[in-house]
């Protein structure tokens, strides 16, 4: 388990799987930055073609489609084979990628409230319909369900569990808690959905109830005077957040095939280490509120529990543990388990280079009919990149690097379908790839955020300024402007969406999109109401934002396939290196622990002084033209952060491989810096095994140092 302090300095981006967190800041207004972008941006001819072939109007055309039709993993080959024949008409030669997979879908649920006086309380467990928002009311629309959830029932009566984290749990049991054979009722938010299920199973408990709060909202609330949806901004009072309870911090991927991929034929392993084997269920505010207030007045009072995001919004609600309430939930669970097939769709462009690709992706499935956001702004996107690509090559235009457009299947269920396709191609991949672009909710909200790896912080962050980016009103400021307004800073890359499974195999990585902050309409985040109707009124009227996201996905995308000298930069791995390893070292004075972490630091000045010799070299081959020597330092640039995967996968988790950064194993979402060293500390509390990964991680650097020195 991580440290709160820890914590504060590792959390990055937001993504598809994960419940969105706001970033708060207090500037109504943002001013451009004169001294760093120039408006309106310098453009190349290519660049001009990419970026005004983009269409607002077309690309919610594209968003209409995915929006209207169900597409939960392994039901959409339809939708698939759509968007195949979308890419193939703009040029890039498509197929369909098959896997034979596990998944399971609703049949039916239940809960029931007895109260201590023997009356009874039944939740619907349903959204509300709206005129409004006329996909609500489709015949064929999904329910609300946990997917990877277990076939059960469970009636005991119920504590409250804050968040579900571990340290929750851990609270509990010191205030003197009786878990075992309770139910738990926990709150979104905080660690990945599948890990309050998880610890709740670890600890005892025979089931859990998961709802959404209002406190986390911001301000955006109808107890702050904002009407909720449809009439305004608040959330809808019956939203319900749908999502995988799959153990994402341990495996993603088919929980039948860890490791190989998924084919009819495949040997199928126990999925009792990556499913849950209690059952859970979702649940709206407002339904969930009879079942929080029958917990008033026993156990622990809320505030007096003391723990990060226990207390909510709830009217009327105290937050109690409710020990001793003498009231019972009975939950029952009907899944279908079965195995399905599901579509990637893969578009391809050949470049010069056939052993250098660069991959650009986003998943096409959602939980419900809608998806405007997550994940169809994205999939928007990704057709109006394919026509901007298309549009260039009709001018001639060649890439020197192999594009490789991705749509991928499952990924809701726990990143299904990429993590099957990179299991079938690793290793070309690993031979290769340049890098992975990202983008799933490419739109939520204003305000636009990226993760990534630190070789692409440089151009990433650059071409921010070659995008006119609308932002509440105004025309005339960048991209790279808000941004900065914003917070201004990459995150670090946890898990969440579908770079997971390249970075884990040591490709370079970014995670790209928009969200709200607390003053922007809340986003009904996998719920029926992430929809057509919410996105044209409240996401992003007139689809601009969706532009603009799009305008700097390609863009990037052009420089990352067609720039002579590969535009990542190795050496600015070496002050995020430093930066963590000072936090590592917070981490550990926090503790009784002895590490000695002299190793990591000489190999990260290793790796810092190769990574300049590296840049000195590439420097001479530009400056001379001497093209066979740039050859191999492109090849070292794309190669080099392979090292860092070099020592197997992490403690408990072999498919994280990443030595560097990896999902808290209690966050599943939030990054850990690290984490091979941090959680043998702050998670399994073993100084031994921590002193074993000071050796493994550093040897990992030192490998990805020589392959730049090579």
């Amino acid at each position: 388990m991580k440290t709160c302090l820890f914590l504060l300095g590792a959390i990055g981006a937001q993504a598809c799987m994960r419940e969105r967190s706001f970033v708060h800041h207090s500037h109504p207004h943002v001013k451009r930055q004169s001294q760093n972008s120039t408006f309106p941006p310098i453009l190349n001819a290519n660049e001009q073609i990419l970026l005004s072939s983009f269409d607002n109007t077309s690309i919610a055309e594209w968003s209409y489609y995915y929006t209207h039709g169900a597409h939960v993993a392994g039901q959409n080959k339809t939708m698939a084979q759509w968007t195949a024949d979308k890419w193939a008409g703009y040029g890039f030669k498509s197929r369909l990628d098959e896997y034979y997979v596990f998944l399971n879908y609703p049949v039916s649920n239940s809960l029931v409230l007895t109260y201590p006086n023997g009356s009874t309380y039944k939740p619907t467990l349903r959204e509300d319909v709206l005129e409004e928002d006329p996909t609500t009311s489709y015949p064929n629309s999904i329910p609300t369900f946990h997917g990877y959830s277990f076939t059960g029932n469970a009636s005991a009566e119920y504590i409250y569990v804050g968040r579900g984290q571990k340290i929750d749990f851990d609270r509990l049991q010191s205030l003197g808690v009786e878990l075992k054979g309770k139910i738990a009722l926990a709150k979104y938010g905080g660690p990945f959905r599948g890990l309050k299920v998880k610890n709740a199973q670890d600890y005892g408990m025979i089931g859990a109830i998961i709802f959404s709060d209002p406190g986390d909202d911001g301000n955006m609330t109808e107890a702050k005077g904002v009407a909720a949806y449809p009439a305004g901004g608040a959330r809808n009072p019956s939203t319900v957040q749908r999502g995988s309870v799959q153990f994402l911090s341990t495996y993603p991927g088919d929980p039948t095939t860890p490791g190989y991929v998924s084919k009819p034929d495949s040997v199928r392993a126990d999925r009792s280490k990556i499913l849950p084997g209690i059952p859970s269920l979702p649940i709206s505010w407002i339904e969930a509120q009879p079942i929080l207030q029958a917990l008033n007045g026993f156990g622990t009072n809320g505030t007096q529990v003391n723990r990060t995001g226990w207390v909510g919004a709830i009217p009327g609600v105290t937050y109690s543990t409710g020990a001793g309430s003498n009231a019972s939930l009975s939950l029952s669970n009907v899944m279908n388990d079965t195995y399905g097939t599901i579509w990637n769709v893969v578009g391809i462009i050949n470049g010069t280079n056939q052993d250098e690709v660069v991959l650009v992706g986003n998943h096409r499935d959602a939980w419900i009919v809608g998806g405007a956001a997550d994940p169809n702004s994205g999939s928007a996107v990704l057709i109006e990149l394919a026509k901007a690509f298309g549009k260039l090559t009709a001018t001639g235009w060649k890439p020197t690097r192999t594009i490789v457009l991705c749509s991928w299947d499952a990924e809701e269920y726990g990143l299904v379908g990429s993590t099957e396709w990179m299991e079938e191609y690793i290793p070309w991949l690993k031979n290769a790839a340049v890098s992975y672009l990202n983008i799933d909710v490419a739109v939520a909200g204003p305000i636009p955020d990226i993760s990534a790896t630190p070789d692409l912080h440089s151009i990433s962050t650059s071409l921010m300024k070659k995008i006119v980016y609308p932002y509440r009103g105004s025309n005339n400021l960048t991209l790279y402007d808000v941004w900065v307004h914003e917070g201004g800073v990459p995150g670090v890359l946890g898990s969440g969406s579908d770079y997971t499974a390249f970075l884990h195999r040591g490709i370079a990585s970014i995670d790209m999109g928009s969200g709200g902050g607390p003053n922007d309409p809340v986003y009904h985040y996998h719920s029926n109401y992430d929809s057509y109707a919410w996105m044209e009124r409240f996401g992003d009227p007139g689809f601009h934002t969706h532009k603009a996201m799009g305008q700097y996905l390609t863009l990037l995308l052009y420089h990352m396939v067609s720039d002579p000298v590969v535009p990542l930069e190795p050496a600015a791995y070496g002050p995020e290196l430093l930066k963590y390893y000072r936090a590592l070292n917070t981490t550990i004075a926090a503790t009784n622990y002895t590490v000695d972490l002299t190793p990591l630091q000489s190999a990260i000045s290793n790796f810092t002084y190769a990574a300049r010799e590296f840049e000195l070299l590439r420097s001479k081959a530009i400056s001379t033209n001497d093209s066979a020597l740039l050859a191999v330092q492109n090849h070292k640039a794309r190669d080099f952060s392979r090292g860092f995967t070099s020592q197997g996968g992490l403690p408990t988790r072999e498919f994280y491989q990443h030595t560097i950064f990896a999902p808290g194993r209690d966050t599943g979402y939030a990054p850990v810096t690290f984490p091979g060293i941090t959680e043998s500390i702050t998670f399994d509390r073993n100084q031994t095994l921590a002193q074993e990964w000071v050796v493994k991680t550093s040897r990992a650097i030192l490998v990805a140092a020589g392959i730049l020195k090579t």
